[in-house]
């Protein structure tokens, strides 16, 4: 049957990090999509614009690429001493569902903003000019982000100085906090196998040296030489070679099986926001996207990450964290690209440019957690209104 009216439902486009999507209240939306199930699913696809058998978003709000392919639902806490829930979705462009195994580290970045401006936020702790601290609960995965976003004459500063690469525009910084980050509910433990290196095994592919962790979201690292690159490769080299694609899509779905993420190889293709695929190599000066010319003095290592299946145009915040941990760890593919020894703090080239992120990790009877993550975004209302969904 031919829906012939649309619903109207509020919303606020927003760009986080290098990501953008489209934000929701849990109370605006529909009774039946208010929780978790199909309608809820067929709802946000169809605002996006999924599936897409052209491969374009063009009747939907998403860009029709991973960064862009984004949907977050607030509302209130559901844990004490926090102020929002934080739902992510990432909407698969071309085939109908929604993945919610894991969280988004950049559109992180936009939920202080959003949860202050749309009054999840107590006034009394809200300072007229100053850092307003938000307390999120990310819900995909039980860990706590905290966000200090930057206020002005009592509104959220959103235009600054702060350049972010993989970003065109400078903004206002916005420090997050990822608390506790080793453990995502699924995978357990921080490295889930027990080992920082491992050879994975993939039939038909090869054996790697792999580096799995829980960090952020669970991640894969290779050793980019192994692969026959050299680390430095923007997203064409990556995106437009179909064999490459397949041999990371037959890697990720083999290291999901042994981190424990799935049962069965065949369910890594519902899985595909996690776990991620990244390979690591040794500083070497390269050129980003941008065509901007950066020494291998500016950096500590190199690292590319793919994303629902293509390689990201920067990195995403999630992995980005997975980096820091994994780099704080003496004896991991990360830690030892970028030189080894202990590591507070790391700066890496991506494809865009180059991306800080510090991480605290402790060691107790061979033992490693991760206590704290941290890196700066930064965010802003794109759009705010109403988004129409055929009913």
């Amino acid at each position: 049957m031919i829906p012939l009216s649309q619903q109207r439902i509020p919303a606020t486009y927003m760009r986080g990090g290098t990501s953008k999507g489209v934000f929701f209240r849990l109370q605006d939306l529909p009774a039946t999509a208010q929780v978790p199930g199909p309608d809820r699913d067929a709802l946000l696809l169809r605002v996006i614009g999924s599936p897409d058998p052209y491969g374009k978003h063009t009747d939907g709000m998403g860009g029709a690429t991973s960064s862009t392919s984004k949907c977050v639902i607030i509302s209130p806490p559901s844990v004490p001493e926090h102020d929002v829930d934080y739902l992510y979705g990432q909407v698969s462009i071309d085939t109908p569902f929604v993945d919610w195994s894991g969280n988004c580290g950049n559109l992180s970045t936009a939920v202080g903003p959003f949860a202050i401006s749309n009054g999840f936020i107590d006034p009394a702790r809200v300072p007229r000019d100053g850092l307003c601290t938000v307390r999120i609960w990310q819900a995909n995965i039980g860990r706590t982000i905290i966000a200090h976003v930057p206020m002005r004459d009592g509104a959220v500063q959103e235009l600054g100085d702060f350049e972010l690469d993989g970003v065109t525009f400078p903004a206002a910084e916005i420090q997050l906090e990822f608390l506790d980050p080793s453990d995502d509910g699924d995978a357990g433990a921080l490295f889930p196998t027990g080992n920082l290196v491992d050879d994975l095994e993939v039939p038909g592919v090869g054996t790697f040296k792999v580096t799995m962790i829980t960090a952020g979201i669970p991640t894969i690292f290779l050793d980019a030489a192994e692969l026959g690159y050299a680390g430095t490769e923007l997203q064409p080299a990556i995106n437009e070679d179909p064999t490459a694609l397949a041999r990371f899509e037959a890697i990720r779905a083999h290291g999901a099986l042994r981190m424990g993420l799935i049962s069965r190889l065949e369910q890594a293709a519902t899985r595909q926001h996690t776990p991620k695929v990244a390979f690591v190599a040794p500083a070497q000066a390269f050129v980003s996207s941008s065509g901007k010319a950066i020494p291998a003095s500016a950096i500590d290592l190199h690292v590319r990450a793919l994303s629902m299946g293509r390689l990201h145009h920067a990195m995403m915040g999630t992995a980005a964290v997975a980096i820091g941990a994994a780099a704080a760890i003496p004896g991991t593919l990360v830690n030892q690209a970028a030189g080894g020894g202990a590591r507070g703090a790391v700066t890496f080239g991506h494809p865009s440019g180059t991306l800080r992120v510090g991480a605290q990790a402790q060691q107790h009877e061979d033992q490693w957690t991760v206590t704290r993550a941290i890196m700066s975004r930064s965010a802003r209302v794109l759009m705010e209104g109403q988004v129409r969904v055929p009913t």
